[in-house]
């Protein structure tokens, strides 16, 4: 230090750490987290809200046809009726994402999305007598927190399966539901979403994925045959797709690993029919090995511009020879959609099939109304069920990537201008109802 400079004084470089009102409240959640039984987070979210002022709480989780947000019961919440995805504020809290408010006599009734990581979990709804940004920005981190709470204790309690569950469902479609990963997922660089129909019935569809760094892994997979027998063996080729994707090796040795597994177990007369992928998120290059599956639509500009037609290799499980690996390279905002066959066999009323070029209006017509990746699968498989006569006597399921080709290292920055209030997604999506 030079003669007459200042020396700084001991706390101009302390960082505060003092605790606040939002982090005690949302301390109180982090610090019994751990040791919390399930049926007590609901009278901890109730004294939670309390706490900021909001009253009438209600928890609303996702059934599993993905029609309607149904209600968690517990002490201190309000159990409502079931309301529906597609016509309900809660439902346009859900599929987009982001926050909804609607003025009220007395208040204004709020609908915070439940996100774990990107995936919807269910909505937070509450009332508070007014709304200002400090309450949304608080209210929105508490949602998160609940939501990751839910997703933690699900592993160990049947609670939340329970409240999900609308309608009987069968052993193989426990097997299939407990296979699956979440079903979507949104990072800047890709966003992904799939469904299964019928639901409570679903038995061999399955689909898989994973993002690894910046490759994004995807299997679709459809076992033959119905029930516990279809269930088993799909069960196979997803644990044995995971065994072969963690080893690292390309897509070729996939197929032949997964091809040993199923025809070794179940014999010569038993087959998977499977579309294996690989996409580099920060490049848009595709790559792909076909294994008897339809092939997938390339949707551009909202619009089907062509089937991803590919070489093909017998179904796994048959012996096929090594199979030729597909590339094409994406454009940002491009989507693709892959489906299973009994989305195109299935007849319709009158009994003609419904076939490709039905669906392929039937993405053209969804994609006019924009949307994000979940709203155009949950739109698109509903749409086509009810265009079948409102049945499916096949599993039919649908998985839709969607290449967005931003970037993500902001998220890792810690700067005001990095992290800000993290409402630049809500306020682009939130909605305001009068």
């Amino acid at each position: 230090m030079t003669p007459g400079e200042r020396r700084p004084d001991k706390d101009e470089h302390t960082v505060d750490r003092s605790e606040g009102f939002g982090e005690r409240l949302l301390g109180v959640l982090l610090d019994r987290a751990h040791e919390m039984p399930p049926q007590l987070i609901a009278p901890l979210i109730a004294e939670e809200v309390a706490r900021v002022g909001g009253r009438d709480v209600s928890i609303l989780l996702q059934d599993y046809a993905q029609l309607l947000l149904v209600p968690l019961s517990g002490r201190g919440l309000v159990v409502g009726e079931p309301e529906h995805i597609g016509d309900s504020h809660a439902g346009t809290a859900f599929l987009r994402g982001a926050t909804v408010e609607v003025p009220e006599a007395g208040g204004v009734r709020m609908y915070l999305p439940l996100l774990d990581g990107s995936d919807q979990v269910g909505v937070m709804v509450l009332t508070l007598d007014t709304v200002d940004d400090d309450d949304r920005r608080l209210l929105r981190r508490l949602a998160g927190l609940v939501a990751d709470m839910l997703v933690t204790k699900h592993s160990y309690t049947d609670q939340f399966f329970l409240a999900r569950r609308r309608e009987p469902m069968s052993v193989a479609a426990e097997i299939q539901w407990s296979l699956l990963p979440p079903l979507a997922m949104t990072v800047p660089q890709v966003s992904v979403a799939g469904i299964l129909e019928p639901a409570y019935n679903i038995a061999g569809d399955s689909f898989d994925y994973a993002l690894n760094d910046d490759i994004l892994h995807v299997a679709m997979l459809d076992a033959m045959g119905h029930g516990l027998d279809a269930a088993t063996m799909a069960t196979v080729a997803v644990g044995a797709y995971r065994h072969a994707r963690r080893a690292s090796i390309d897509l070729a040795e996939i197929y032949a690993l997964m091809d040993r597994a199923i025809a070794e177990q179940f014999g010569p007369d038993h087959f998977v029919t499977a579309q294996m992928m690989r996409l580099d998120i920060t490049t848009g290059q595709l790559q792909w090995v076909n294994a008897g599956h339809p092939a997938p639509l390339l949707i551009r500009d909202n619009r089907v511009i062509r089937h991803l037609e590919s070489p093909t290799t017998l179904p796994v499980g048959f012996g096929g020879e090594q199979p030729r690996i597909s590339e094409q390279t994406l454009r940002t905002g491009d989507r693709l959609l892959c489906f299973t066959d009994g989305v195109i066999e299935e007849h319709e009323a009158h009994g003609v099939q419904f076939g490709e070029e039905q669906l392929v209006r039937c993405v053209n017509r969804v994609g006019e109304t924009g949307g994000r990746a979940r709203e155009v699968v949950r739109w698109l498989s509903h749409t086509l069920k009810q265009a079948r006569g409102g049945s499916t006597s096949d599993d039919a399921t649908l998985f839709l990537i969607e290449w967005r080709g931003a970037a993500a290292d902001h998220l890792a920055l810690l700067d005001e201008e990095a992290d800000g209030d993290g409402d630049g997604a809500g306020r682009a999506w939130g909605a305001r109802v009068r």
